[in-house]
């Protein structure tokens, strides 16, 4: 009997640098994704890789003093080792250096080019290098990439084009007739009202201004550029031909089921990827889904201030399989998610250890303890029997239907209630109590024999998340994971068998004091590779040098008033990226200051604070809304703030001075 096909694929990694832990989330959701479609018998193909070629590669291993294939050699190792950390069970890992893939991007382009699809002209506009795009000034935000932000370049050169506006319409049908494809819906209205709607552009596809890329073979001049060579892994990797002699592999998996994706690269995959492939006259894939993103403590994560995380250092901590857990349960379907390093420490102790770790962990000792670690159903059951098995066998329809969602998080819940229920199970029927009495021991028997098949149920459908946990419990239990079609069944463990008689245990609670040590070691680290880097002679003291003001006369200076305040409370203006709003007690009496702090502070970490305040500034309008002082902060060269704060426990209201 054939197996039904899913094929899965991640956005290939820029080979710029080494991921942070929130380009780990997509990895770990696609592999939670593979793994669970595994589990249900479908036949599985999973690519992820790396996307190698562009300026941007180019100017970084000119600056490192390497070849740019020896640069991104470096790289593609690194995130390749980040995968295999992480237990990522991809099937291929392309890089677009692959010469399989080099040679059909050749070929794509020369058919688009004798179909007329592309064409060459000129280019004259601004660039972006980080995102290697081109953009005009019309579209420019504030003179900047709209969308990283950073600063563009004028650039003019010859370039090829493709003729984008050839496809649109088409393209507008099929997504207007495919409510599947984009997901979630805002992404799709996104695409629609700003990009399609309004009129596609023609899109440059090469460059002649750098040359690491795939050549264009008929026009010397020029390489590929970035999109289409990156998009194009999706068949290339799985043995598309442009000339019409595709493998057997494609034939089977493609289209693909699903395209996994960051929210910032949509327009990418819902608008040049698809036309690419309607203008080889290939299906379309039957789903984008853009993720949204991890962010860092609600703070930009730089390596000047040591507080990038990574997912190989969290792992070093916790152990992988928390890695997996934190990312899988903490990303809302649509909204960002936030990590902290405490976050995780109070994730990993009260999910992973209380709920997980010690619920297998009685278990298996009172199994030993009470039966010599034999595990019998004797029928004898209790009030509470019936309710428990109806949580353990509702799971796996539940957790199917938030996977089918791409609602993740939801379905680790669901798994996550599971476990809950056998702890609550546990304190109802309080084992060590019937013990005692050795008329009620056929009911002791019963309710292990109950725990213990729960835990196989509940370990089986935690291997696509956990997959090394799920292991270890069901080798603790000393059985195999079940069937899919039999996870809604209850009691098919053997009368008799026995479960290991030297139970480990599976997270031992973290002390967030160490946890707080180690992070400080990796702080340090990150700090000091940053220095190295970037030809940082570190001192025991740094400093920085401003342009001198104008000098004032002590009577200039006591017109200033300052004072320590109290934040009694803080929010951050909706209108604003920047913006808090604090209210600040001075004495008896309660000012409103905005300060422009958001980019470090998060408005429920500013409450309680005592800070340095100008009281007697004259009150001004920022964003609409008064404020009536100012907070004082130091600012440092990468635009870091820091609140300046007493370093004693000061009254609210105290003079400075």
């Amino acid at each position: 009997m054939n197996k039904e096909k899913y094929y899965i694929t991640t956005a290939i990694a820029y080979t710029s640098a080494k991921p942070h832990i929130g380009n780990s989330y997509e990895i770990v959701l696609a592999d939670a994704i593979a793994r669970y479609k595994r589990l249900q018998g479908r036949e599985v193909f999973f690519q992820t890789g790396t996307d190698e070629h562009g300026q941007k590669i180019e100017d970084k291993a000119k600056a490192a003093g390497v070849t740019p294939k020896e640069y991104v050699d470096g790289v593609a190792g690194q995130i390749k080792d980040i995968c295999d950390r992480l237990n990522i069970s991809y099937d291929r890992f392309i890089r677009t250096t692959d010469a399989d893939h080099e040679k059909q991007v050749q070929k794509m382009f020369k058919r688009f080019y004798d179909q007329g699809d592309i064409y060459k002209g000129a280019y004259e506009g601004m660039y972006c290098t980080p995102c290697e795009s081109f953009w005009t000034t019309s579209q420019l935000k504030d003179g900047k990439c709209p969308d990283c932000g950073r600063d563009v370049v004028e650039a003019k050169e010859e370039a090829y084009f493709f003729k984008m506006s050839k496809y649109a319409d088409r393209l507008i049908e099929y997504i207007n007739t495919h409510p599947e494809f984009i997901q979630p819906v805002s992404r799709k209205n996104e695409m629609m009202n700003n990009f399609l709607l309004p009129g596609l552009q023609d899109l440059c596809v090469s460059r002649t201004s750098f040359k690491w890329g795939i050549p264009v073979d008929f026009d010397d001049k020029h390489v590929v550029y970035v999109w289409l060579d990156a998009l194009t892994n999706y068949i290339t990797g799985i043995g598309f031909d442009a000339e019409g002699n595709s493998s057997d592999l494609y034939k089977k998996m493609w289209p693909a089921d699903l395209h996994l994706i960051g929210k910032d690269i949509v327009r990418f995959h819902t608008i040049y990827w698809p036309i690419f492939l309607m203008a080889l006259g290939e299906p379309l894939p039957k789903q984008v889904f853009g993720h949204p993103w991890l962010l860092q403590g609600g703070e930009k994560m730089s390596k000047s201030r040591g507080n990038v995380i990574y997912a190989d250092d969290v792992a070093d901590i916790f152990g992988v399989d928390a890695v997996r857990y934190f990312l899988l349960h903490e990303m809302p379907y649509e909204n960002d998610g936030t990590i902290t390093w405490d976050l995780v420490t109070e994730r990993y102790n009260s999910d992973l250890a209380n709920i997980i770790g010690n619920l297998v962990n009685r278990t298996i000792a009172m199994t030993n303890k009470y039966f010599g670690g034999v595990v019998n159903s004797t029928g004898v059951t209790g009030d509470c029997d019936e309710d428990l098995k109806a949580v353990v066998t509702a799971a796996r329809d539940k957790i199917t239907a938030k996977m089918d969602e791409m609602k993740c998080a939801d379905g680790v819940n669901e798994l996550l209630n599971l476990f809950r229920r056998c702890n609550k199970y546990i304190d109802e029927t309080e084992p060590w109590v019937l013990a005692k009495d050795e008329a009620k021991k056929d009911r002791l028997s019963e309710v292990l024999y109950n725990l213990t098949e729960s835990i196989i149920i509940g370990a089986t459908l935690l291997k696509p998340f956990l997959p090394e946990t799920a292991a270890k419990i069901l080798a603790q239990v000393c059985d195999e994971e079940r069937e899919y079609d039999k996870l809604s069944e209850f009691g098919l463990r053997e009368n008799g068998k026995k479960v290991t008689d030297t139970p480990v245990i599976l997270f031992g609670r973290l002390d967030a004091k160490d946890v707080e040590a180690k992070t400080e070691e990796i702080k340090k680290a990150q700090i000091a590779e940053y220095e190295k880097e970037n030809g940082i002679v570190s001192s025991d003291e740094s400093v920085i040098d401003i342009e001198p003001k104008e000098e004032v006369t002590f009577e200039d200076f006591e017109k200033l008033q300052f004072r320590v305040g109290k934040i009694v409370s803080c929010e951050a203006l909706p209108k604003s990226k920047k913006l808090l709003v604090s209210q600040v007690q001075l004495g008896s009496k309660t000012i409103q200051v905005v300060s422009g702090i958001r980019s470090t502070y998060l408005a429920e970490d500013m409450v309680g604070k005592r800070v340095m305040v100008l009281e007697n500034l004259k009150p001004a309008k920022l964003a609409g809304v008064i404020s009536e002082g100012m907070l004082l902060c130091a600012e440092d060269e990468e635009g870091v703030l820091s609140l300046m704060v007493p370093d004693k426990d000061m009254p609210a209201g105290a003079l400075i001075g």
